[in-house]
């Protein structure tokens, strides 16, 4: 069998696995209940807005900032799934012994993980890409805002919830399933609020705090990812009623889209973190 054959029919048994967990219960769950949540809160923010508590540009402007806090409770959703879906994957088929029955035949450790990782990669997306655009139609339909740049943002929400996932991987190759799932979760939320500390740190020319996110986001690009989404998801008036300083220090705002450099330095960074995780496994003692 090829590796080509070899990886791709490794992603649809991962996939097909990870569609039958018990978290993906969960991640429906939890996604059902942001909904009608979000849409509650939004047709409730619409009324308001319809009785002249605020104008046109106030409300267009208040429902990009609470896109972003729901997007970000949908980001979190999806990064507690990939995570705890990456651990039992690898790991947990390791300590159960069923990767010693996949792994007799003449395929390579590497072509196995290439295939795990596609199909969490598959799986991570779509579920990104289906829940992202729903709360999108959900706010679209109660409030009549629409992101100015929608499919940027929901691919780095999907790209966060890669780099994530691919951190998992690598985790999994070394430490135990649950282990691994809260670890990277736990990064992923440090990540954040070093980059909140960062951005708070900018907005009073302070480079020495500025600096703490900087190096955040190259260590572990979801918070840079996850910036440049809110870019995307929000409404131009943000930057001009907040102004940029101000804008730098609110979490739910991001003045700036992401650059090329960087969007070069998150591919980069996953193919590390993936050679580092084949390498792992291919030592790994079976």
């Amino acid at each position: 069998m090829s590796n080509a054959r070899t990886v791709g029919t490794i992603a649809a048994l991962t996939l097909r696995e990870a569609s039958r967990r018990r978290v993906l219960l969960a991640l429906a769950g939890l996604t059902v209940v942001l909904l009608v949540l979000s849409g509650w809160g939004f047709s409730r923010f619409a009324a308001e807005q319809g009785g002249g508590a605020l104008t046109s540009g106030e409300g267009r402007l208040t429902a990009s900032i609470l896109l972003n806090l729901v997007m970000f409770g949908f980001s979190l959703i999806a990064a507690l799934g990939t995570a705890f879906l990456a651990g039992p994957t690898l790991a947990g088929e390791t300590e159960s012994g069923i990767a010693l029955a996949v792994l007799a035949r003449p395929i390579r450790r590497s072509a196995v993980l290439l295939g795990k990782w596609l199909g969490l990669v598959i799986f991570g997306t779509g579920f990104v890409l289906l829940a992202g655009l729903a709360q999108c139609v959900v706010v679209w339909v109660t409030t009549d805002y629409w992101p100015p740049d929608v499919v940027a943002a929901l691919v780095l929400l999907a790209a966060q919830t890669t780099v994530l996932l691919t951190l998992a991987v690598l985790l999994s190759t070394a430490i135990s399933p649950m282990a691994s799932g809260v670890v990277a979760v736990g990064l992923f939320g440090a990540t954040w609020v070093a980059g909140v500390v960062g951005a708070i740190g900018a907005s009073l020319d302070n480079d020495a705090v500025a600096r703490v996110g900087t190096v955040s986001r190259m260590l572990l690009p979801t918070d840079g990812l996850w910036r440049g989404a809110m870019h995307a998801f929000q409404d131009p008036s943000a930057l001009i009623e907040f102004g940029g300083q101000e804008a730098e220090a609110f979490p739910f705002l991001s003045p700036a889209p992401l650059t090329a450099v960087y969007i070069a330095w998150v591919v980069v960074w996953v193919a590390m973190v993936w050679g580092l995780a084949a390498t792992s496994f291919v030592r790994k003692d079976l």
